[in-house]
């Protein structure tokens, strides 16, 4: 891999990293609220695996520059300044990058922008940990991104024919160790592809580890179709009022992506929140 502009050589115990920090790369001019949150991933990340030896030390140093740098130059963005505008940014951001990926899969389109996106998801999902724990759906959109990247990667570059769509997982395969699954430049940012592309009909049992991705991938599960009207004095508890006011960030990160659907979906889990007490 190729040097990592203004920072030092990628001391070996970073190897990790690596990947996440070529996307926070690519993303200062694109979209640099995904930048700044790839290197503060990067930097906790490298912390925790060695903050003592000198040449990790300079690194991360020199990581540290460039993140109070980045932060300064974002100023007053309630992404940064707010940690819930943030997580719903870098997840909603993430998420379109995989229905993208997932849509040309599944109309059996097969190139390397679309193994770049599925990889750049599943590194992005690993960044959105830098806010808590990852929920179930990441998890798994997280799983398949990853394996899918290495899958169709050695497909093409065996010259054989990928299957398409959602397939059995092979457990053994390390896509961290593979360079090439994501080492092309990173895609335009395609049209929002529609969620009609998610047919859980359409997935054999057992497929992907027994995990089905949901129809709108992008969106929360379990959303309500109709939401039901109060029935009574409902004491919510501030925990309450802190989820129902995440929803509704998430849904005004999406409309900046205008993904009406998520937007809408989120509004809707904010609302039967809050008459009723329940998610």
């Amino acid at each position: 891999m190729a040097a990592l502009a203004g920072l030092p050589p990628l001391p070996t115990p970073f190897k990790s990293i690596q990947h996440h920090l070529r996307t926070a790369q690519e993303h200062d001019k694109r979209d640099p609220v995904v930048a700044y949150y790839c290197r503060l991933y990067a930097m906790q990340t490298g912390m925790k695996i060695d903050s003592k030896t000198p040449e990790c030390r300079k690194f991360l140093s020199k990581l540290m520059d460039q993140l109070e740098a980045l932060k300064k130059q974002l100023g007053d963005n309630e992404a940064i300044t707010q940690e819930i505008v943030g997580s719903a940014h870098l997840e909603n951001y993430a998420l379109k990058m995989f229905l993208y990926a997932d849509n040309e899969d599944r109309a059996g389109r097969f190139h390397k922008n679309m193994i770049k996106s599925f990889y750049t998801a599943s590194l992005l999902i690993d960044v959105i940990t830098v806010f808590g724990e990852l929920t179930e759906e990441n998890v798994k959109h997280r799983k398949y991104a990853r394996w899918k990247a290495t899958y169709i990667h050695n497909c093409l570059k065996n010259g054989e024919t990928p299957q398409a769509g959602p397939v059995g997982i092979e457990e053994d395969n390390d896509v961290e160790e593979n360079e090439d699954a994501g080492a092309t430049s990173l895609p335009t940012p395609p049209p929002q592809p529609s969620s009609s592309a998610y047919d859980p009909g359409s997935m054999p049992p057992g497929s992907y580890g027994g995990a089905q991705i949901p129809p709108g991938a992008h969106a929360p599960a379990n959303t309500p179709a109709e939401v039901p009207h109060s029935t009574g004095d409902i004491r919510l508890t501030p925990e309450d009022f802190a989820r129902a006011q995440k929803y509704c960030k998430y849904a005004g990160s999406a409309l900046q992506y205008e993904d009406v659907s998520t937007a809408v979906q989120n509004l809707q889990k904010a609302l039967k929140l809050l008459t009723t007490g329940r998610e």
